[in-house]
C-alpha cells in the first residue's frame, strides 16, 4: 500500500514512522525551505542535507520520477513539491495531509482513493474521508469520519505544566541566529538566539528541544524554538508522544477506509467475546 504525506515536519514524520512500521510505502511532500523546528526528528530535513535518519528510519531527497528507485532501496522519498503536483503521477491508495496549517491549503477528497486530514481545517465527507484529531488531551489521535476537529486555540497544548511559555518566537524580522542547539540545558532568562540583534530570551528553565537553523528568515512572531521542560535530553531526538498518537490514528483510518483489516480476515462485530469475562 503507498501512502503520500504531504508534509514533513516532526508531526507528518511521526506518522511516516508509524506507516513505514506497520509496511507501507510511504512518500513524503514538503516546501523547499523547511521550517521545522524539532529539525533533528523531521524527515523534513532530508531537503536540506539529502537523507534524514530519524529514529530506525531513513528519508532520502528524491524526485517524483527516482521515487520508485528510493523506496525500493528501502528508504522514504521526500521530494519538494508543496503543492502536491506530484500526486497523480505517484499514485497513491491514501493522501494523508499533515501539513499542519490549521487550513486546507488544496488537499481534496478526490485526490486518492482515501484521503485523511490530520488537525483542524478538514471536514470529514466534504474535503477528506476522515479527519485525525491534534489537541493533545483526551481526544488526541482520534478518528473523525463525520465533522471536524477541535478549532486551533493558538495556544500550545501542555507539557510538564507548561503551554505558551515552552514557544520561543521571533522578535522581528530578519534572519534567525540561533545561540544554542537542540538538546542543550538552557535556563529562564538566558538569550537562546537573535534576530537582527534583538534577543530571543528563554521563557523558562529546561531542555531545547528545538530550534530554526542559522540563517532563517522569519517574521514577527513567528514560532522558532521550542523549550521542554521535563530536561529530558533524549526526547528531543525521538518522536513525541502526540506525533506517534496522531500517527496511530492515521493508520487505524487507513487501515479501516482500505477496508485491509476486511482483507487480512481481522474483523470486530462489537460484540462480547467470551475472554471479557475472563
Amino acid at each position: 500500500m503507498r501512502v503520500v504525506i504531504r508534509g514533513a515536519g516532526d508531526l507528518a514524520s511521526g506518522v511516516a514512522l508509524r506507516l513505514w512500521r506497520a509496511g507501507m510505502d510511504v512518500v513524503l511532500l514538503d516546501v523547499e525551505k523547511p521550517t521545522a523546528i524539532r529539525r533533528t526528528v523531521a524527515f523534513s530535513e532530508a531537503i536540506v542535507h539529502g537523507v534524514q535518519r530519524v529514529e530506525d528510519v531513513t528519508a532520502r531527497l528524491a524526485t517524483a520520477e527516482t521515487a520508485e528507485e528510493t523506496l525500493a532501496a528501502g528508504y522514504i522519498p521526500v521530494l519538494v513539491d508543496p503543492e502536491g503536483r506530484s500526486v497523480p503521477k505517484l499514485k497513491p491508495d491514501a493522501l494523508v495531509d499533515a501539513i499542519l496549517a490549521k487550513r486546507n491549503l488544496g488537499t481534496e477528497i478526490r485526490d486518492a482513493p482515501v484521503v485523511i486530514g490530520v488537525g483542524p481545517g478538514f471536514t470529514a465527507g466534504v474535503d477528506c474521508h476522515a479527519v485525525v484529531e491534534t489537541m493533545r488531551g483526551h481526544s488526541l489521535g482520534r478518528v473523525i469520519r463525520e465533522g471536524s476537529a477541535i478549532p486551533n486555540t493558538g495556544i500550545p497544548g501542555l507539557i510538564g505544566g507548561f503551554a505558551g511559555e515552552r514557544v520561543l518566537r521571533a522578535p522581528a524580522a530578519g534572519l534567525f541566529h540561533p545561540l544554542r542547539d537542540i538538546g542543550d540545558a538552557v535556563t529562564e532568562g538566558e538569550i537562546l538566539a537573535t534576530v537582527e540583534g534583538k534577543p530571543i530570551i528563554a521563557t523558562l528553565t529546561g531542555t531545547l528541544r528545538g530550534i530554526l537553523p542559522e540563517g532563517t528568515e522569519v517574521s514577527p512572531g513567528m514560532k522558532a524554538g521550542d523549550i521542554d521542560p521535563r530536561c529530558q535530553r533524549s526526547h528531543c531526538f525521538t518522536a513525541s508522544d502526540k506525533a506517534l498518537a496522531v500517527g496511530g490514528g492515521v493508520l487505524e483510518a487507513i487501515l479501516a477506509l482500505t477496508g485491509a483489516l476486511r482483507e487480512t480476515g481481522i474483523r470486530h462485530t462489537g460484540g462480547e467475546r467470551e475472554e471479557d469475562h475472563v
